[in-house]
């Protein structure tokens, strides 16, 4: 793994603030960014993960405003084989490029297709495609409102893509889209944006969360016979109004393949549970398969990593479409539909542990133990109001009345084998 020091050496910047414009006028330069491609390559040869999630992350990413999380090695590993096979992908709110480069692993020779909102982001966008020697279409502008700053279209080279930059927006479907958006992001929909699949919904997601409305963008661009994967919070599955009305389409047009629960802690920069949604162009049946994989990853610190033996299980549970007790459950559209198009998974996957019945000997002991306690605390506090004094006759009097009750209830406190006299 590349270290903070060694890219801004090999980018030629002293402070990482400085790297996002510094790359973007390398990779304009083909001499330049073949030299910096090869410097980079000299350190690093794994091309399998984005080298820059981490650095993005803590040095560039804008967590406050546009709810910046970047997908851990891990999810992108479990999303990218939850997916399978493809020719050509789509990645909605590319960031750096990590879910695309998991598709890449897979299929070096498909077509890709990339959205991005941040001009931070698109420099390490467009280098982790380019050094990859990627075929595809990488869009720098708003992925809610369809506004572009540039269209780039990246063809594979000898070594490395070369970079042109087009005037309007090549049309694009997609085999599989992988999507990771920023979370509950407030936007500003209006009513011109009710075209597409917004206007046979009716409805547009309300302002102050964009999950559904990124969805649906991402939906937009699947081919007929596509796989759509997002990451999302849980409030997807069951917050009402618009959004209840969106997830009621969804599930009558028979789209919704999977809901897939995560851990909590899996992100670097949110603690919070997130939701893997399946969904499907064309589906032979109507249930959902509905998992609880909140328990699978292993403690680090102060974060949780999904590994290799969480991504099986999940994986062949979603492949197999098994029920697997406490963990997974095939749900009919009825019973969603009776549940009012509520997804929310402890509706769906029963995972109470009941807790083991202590033997009642322990019990009667640990009760006898706590009256011993309550008893010898009480003398405690009769002894030391036994000797309290009140600043005049009638404080005194007041005193020794609540002193007699605790006395009488408990008793005082034996000294040398020697009971207190009593009031």
């Amino acid at each position: 793994m590349l270290s903070t020091e060694q890219i801004n050496e090999l980018i030629g910047v002293e402070e990482s603030y400085q790297a996002s414009f510094k790359l973007n006028d390398i990779l304009f330069d083909k001499n330049a960014r073949i030299s910096l491609f090869n410097s980079f390559l000299k350190l690093e040869q794994d091309l399998s993960f984005d080298w820059f999630t981490n650095y993005f992350q803590e040095e560039h990413s804008n967590r406050k405003d546009r709810k910046q999380d970047f997908t851990p090695d891990g999810v992108t590993e479990l999303a990218s084989k939850l997916l399978g096979s493809f020719d050509s992908n789509a990645d909605i709110c590319a960031g750096t490029g990590g879910l695309t480069i998991k598709r890449w692993a897979l299929n070096k020779h498909a077509q890709f297709y990339c959205e991005e909102y941040s001009d931070r982001a698109m420099p390490f966008l467009l280098f982790n495609l380019m050094i990859r020697n990627v075929n595809g279409i990488v869009v720098h502008g708003d992925t809610l409102t369809q506004e572009h700053k540039h269209i780039y279209k990246l063809v594979s080279g000898d070594c490395f893509s070369e970079l042109e930059e087009l005037n309007s927006l090549p049309e694009f479907f997609a085999d599989t889209v992988i999507m990771n958006p920023p979370y509950s992001l407030s936007w500003k929909p209006n009513e011109n944006m009710k075209a597409g699949l917004f206007a046979d919904i009716g409805v547009l997601p309300p302002k102050s969360k964009a999950d559904y409305a990124f969805l649906i963008r991402g939906l937009a661009r699947l081919s007929d016979n596509g796989t759509q994967l997002l990451i999302l919070p849980h409030g997807v599955l069951f917050r009402g109004s618009a959004e209840g009305k969106i997830r009621q389409w969804l599930i009558e047009h028979n789209y919704l393949d999977a809901v897939i629960g995560l851990p909590a802690k899996v992100f670097l920069n949110t603690d919070i549970p997130t939701v893997i949604l399946m969904l499907k162009k064309k589906r032979n049946r109507k249930d959902v398969l509905f998992v609880d994989a909140s328990k699978q990853f292993r403690k680090d610190k102060s974060h949780n990593v999904v590994e290799a033996e969480h991504i099986n299980k999940i994986l062949q549970v979603y492949q197999e479409r098994n029920k697997v007790n406490k963990f997974s459950e095939i749900v009919t559209f009825e019973t969603i539909k009776d549940n009012d198009f509520n997804l929310n998974i402890p509706r769906y996957v029963d995972t109470f542990e009941p807790e083991p019945v202590e033997p009642l000997d322990d019990i009667l002991a640990d009760m006898r133990e706590l009256d011993r306690a309550i008893e010898k605390t009480g003398q405690e506090l009769a002894t030391m109001m036994n000797e309290l004094r009140g600043i005049d006759e009638q404080a005194d009097q007041e005193i020794k009345r609540m002193a007699s009750y605790w006395i009488d209830k408990y008793g005082i406190k034996q000294t040398k084998g020697e009971q207190l006299s009593l009031l």
